[in-house]
């Protein structure tokens, strides 16, 4: 029992961590499971259909040489904005291929990193100690670095983020004999993440028009996920064939090409200057802008019950299969693809689908399916109902991670973007840490199944606390006397 729970904290690797450099908004997590997204901002009104905003920035359909963002005023506005016409506007072109080429890199790093550190160290203990590596820099870091993201020029965050974590992946390529440098390299990388993460969610919303939200994450994600799925089995064979060093460069090349992409980038609507303060009353002007805005209020709540539901249930999901469905290695695989293939139908089906996905059904409901999925689960010892449920749970995780996304980019203030999305990314990883931790523990004292009701009880309990809120239409708030979108 205890190996299949160190097993358990190795899959808490291999299926859970990474989503660090994807979809802006998600925190590092998984990608099929967890649904984590990062924070942004019109105003609520416009994007749940019930309003509409004022701009202090230029109006983001114009068409705009410098930027590439052009005039989506054309547009049928009885049809969904898609993928063509995101892809239209050169700005966002280029976000989107920085950010995808180094998602291919990020997944031969993270395959490779947890193929290392397990036969460093011989345990899957010494695996979740790079877990704890990557999340301890939010918690410590998250709250500074939003302020400095405010203060500069975002995309040169970005490349210097990129150009950072270039040194550390050709640092790891090198050298990577010693279990204390890997975790050194893992720590690092996440500091840069953590002015990365925030700079790329303020990035997006000003490159799109605030109506081409969805479809902008659409493409982040769906690319992220493909990247995945494909990529993840052949960064296994590269490290079989020509070692760890090759998997490490590929990600090393990554970074270089994404500050190259980055360097080209053009975003207007900068925050004006305003009188700096020190770092720790402009971190605590973020967190006063979550718990007064009502709408971001309850997006804060949301994202943090998630959490405790999502750290647990996808860590554990190997215990699930093993012990409650009695599968083997290639049925646990069965089940982490099913939520793959709903992880990328999801986006795809609500633009072609839905004219307003921001709707608060359709940012709230998701995570009423993922808990009804987590019951079902712990209920059911089918493994073909299992996986059947769990294609929903990535339809669930994908559209929810998109449309969560998009209005919590939408009704962001400009000039706070990087401190709320630093607060969220530190909402997550708390919540996360927290039910890691509390999960093990339940799972051998009450059983895996109880992990799971508790999950899905977590996932209702979000899904109606946003409803609720929301269901005498959008709460919407103006801070510093604008509500810029």
């Amino acid at each position: 029992m205890l190996s299949l729970r160190l097993r358990a904290v190795r899959a808490c690797w291999s299926v859970v961590s990474r989503w660090s450099r994807c979809c802006p908004g998600s925190p590092a997590v998984s990608w099929v499971w967890s649904g984590s997204v990062r924070p942004v901002r019109s105003s609520a009104g416009s994007l749940l259909g019930t309003g509409s905003a004022t701009s202090t920035r230029p109006d983001p359909g114009t068409d705009d040489p410098a930027t590439g963002r052009c005039d989506l005023s054309g547009h049928d506005a009885t049809a969904p904005i898609g993928l063509r016409d995101v892809f239209a506007q050169r700005g966002y072109g280029r976000l989107w291929a920085a950010r995808t080429v180094s998602q291919w890199g990020d997944t031969f790093n993270f395959v490779a990193l947890a193929l290392l550190i397990y036969d460093l160290t011989g345990s899957g203990l010494g695996v979740s100690g790079v877990v704890v590596a990557e999340i301890v820099p939010v918690l410590l870091l998250a709250p500074l670095a939003g302020p400095l993201v405010d203060r500069w020029p975002r995309v040169r965050v970005m490349i210097g983020s990129d150009v950072f974590r270039l040194v550390l992946a050709v640092l790891l390529a090198v050298w990577h004999a010693a279990p204390v440098g890997v975790y050194a390299v893992a720590f690092a990388m996440s500091f840069a993440g953590v002015f990365f993460n925030p700079a790329a969610s303020s990035v997006l919303p000003a490159l799109v028009p605030r109506e081409a939200l969805v479809a902008a994450n659409t493409g982040i994600w769906t690319a992220a996920v493909l990247s995945q799925i494909v990529l993840a089995p052949l960064a296994g064979l590269l490290v079989v064939s020509l070692g760890y060093g090759a998997a490490f460069s590929i990600n090393a090349a990554s970074y270089a090409a994404s500050a190259l992409l980055l360097r080209w980038l053009r975003v207007p609507g900068h925050p004006d200057q305003v009188p700096r303060r020190r770092l720790l009353v402009e971190a605590r002007e973020g967190v006063a802008v979550l718990v007064r805005h009502p709408l971001l209020r309850t997006l804060a709540v949301v994202q943090f019950l998630a959490a405790l539901s999502a750290g647990a249930t996808s860590a554990l999901l190997v215990v699930l299969a093993r012990e409650h469905l009695g599968v083997t290695g290639r049925g646990y695989g069965l089940l982490v693809g099913a939520i793959g293939v709903g992880a990328v139908l999801g986006p795809l089906v609500l633009l072609r689908r839905v004219r307003n996905p921001t709707r608060p059904l359709l940012v709230f409901g998701p995570f009423g399916l993922r808990g009804l999925v987590d019951l079902a689960l712990a209920s059911t010892t089918s493994v073909p109902f299992a996986a059947g449920t769990l294609v929903l749970y990535g339809v669930g995780t994908s559209t929810g991670a998109v449309t969560f996304n998009s209005l919590l980019q939408a009704e962001t203030p400009e000039h706070v973007r990087g401190r709320v999305f630093a607060s969220m990314d530190v909402l997550w990883q708390s919540g996360r840490l927290v039910s890691l931790g509390l999960g093990g523990v339940v799972a051998d004292v009450y059983g895996i199944e109880t992990v799971y009701y508790l999950g899905g009880a977590f996932l209702l309990v979000a899904a109606a606390a946003g409803l609720v809120s929301t269901r005498n239409g959008p709460a919407t708030g103006t801070m510093g006397g604008s509500h810029p979108s």
